[in-house]
């Protein structure tokens, strides 16, 4: 009696007994080997944008125009609304818009990230983690065009943000390590229960209205800690602040710090258990 379980999974082919490795060890050589893949998920990722805009005579500088013109729409009517000066209010819309459209297209795509690479995961003996980073680097390209209207604006209210604007690359890092955690997770489950994708849809329109992206959490008042206890506006607000030449308060980086404490510890333990299951559930 043989074993058809693939090495992937732990098992040697033609044996009933496992590796010895443990699946925490399994999962972190598949974290690694999965960077160590790097020409493969830059490619894949690249390839992505590229079959996505095909015969497109912008490409993906379509999402460039369309969030600048939402930008610009939504800042000159909520600067009215909120009666707010325009130079100010405008910047701060840019930026949350930017980073929630970044994060927000991470959580709606990830229910793809296995199912939409079956015919790799079938055929072909790839680290799962590749396509976390397929995934990420598909989605930090598409940030880097759109980036290019936040300059627009700070040239235009010749806003400055000085050094502590350096706070934002880090802050960039950790927001996308808990983005691309919580992918993993979501393809998983996506995988294995075809229903999150519609309860996520559901989810992300409902926070984009709870988080302060289009409105300051200072409107908020008495009843502050909807933002305080809201993942996301931390999330955006770390690297909001430091591009817009402010510090994120010590409440934002608490915030954070307990968000990716907990996504660590629950999308890891969830890879670690069912990572072997994925080329079963899709």
């Amino acid at each position: 009696m043989t074993s058809v379980s693939t090495q992937q999974d732990g098992y040697r082919l033609g044996s009933v007994a496992p590796a010895r490795e443990s699946r925490l060890v399994l999962a972190l050589n598949d974290v690694t080997a999965g960077i160590a893949s790097w020409p493969i998920w830059m490619r894949l990722g690249w390839n992505d944008i590229l079959q996505k805009y095909r015969r497109s005579v912008l490409g993906p500088f379509w999402l460039t125009a369309s969030a600048a013109i939402m930008t610009i729409a939504l800042g000159f009517l909520y600067a009215k609304l909120f009666q707010s000066p325009i130079d100010d209010f405008l910047p701060y819309l840019c930026v949350g818009l930017l980073f929630w459209n970044y994060i927000s297209s991470y959580l709606l795509e990830a229910s793809t990230m296995f199912v939409g690479s079956e015919s790799y995961i079938k055929q072909i003996r790839l680290p799962y983690s590749v396509y976390a980073y397929r995934a990420t680097w598909s989605k930090v390209i598409i940030l880097a065009h759109n980036f290019v209207i936040y300059f627009g604006v700070i040239a235009y209210f010749r806003i400055w943000p000085g050094a502590v604007a350096l706070l934002a690359i880090p802050a960039f890092i950790v927001v996308t390590f808990n983005c691309a955690l919580a992918s993993m997770l979501i393809g998983m489950l996506s995988a294995r229960f075809r229903d999150i994708p519609q309860l996520m849809l559901s989810l992300v329109q409902l926070f984009f209205f709870a988080t302060p992206i289009m409105w300051k959490a200072s409107l908020l008042k008495e009843h502050a800690y909807i933002a305080i206890f809201n993942p996301f506006y931390s999330l955006i607000e770390i690297v909001r602040a430091p591009l817009l030449g402010e510090l994120p308060s010590t409440g934002n980086y608490l915030v954070v710090v307990l968000v990716t404490i907990l996504n660590v510890l629950i999308a890891g333990a969830f890879f670690v258990r069912f990572r072997s299951r994925i080329s079963y559930w899709v």
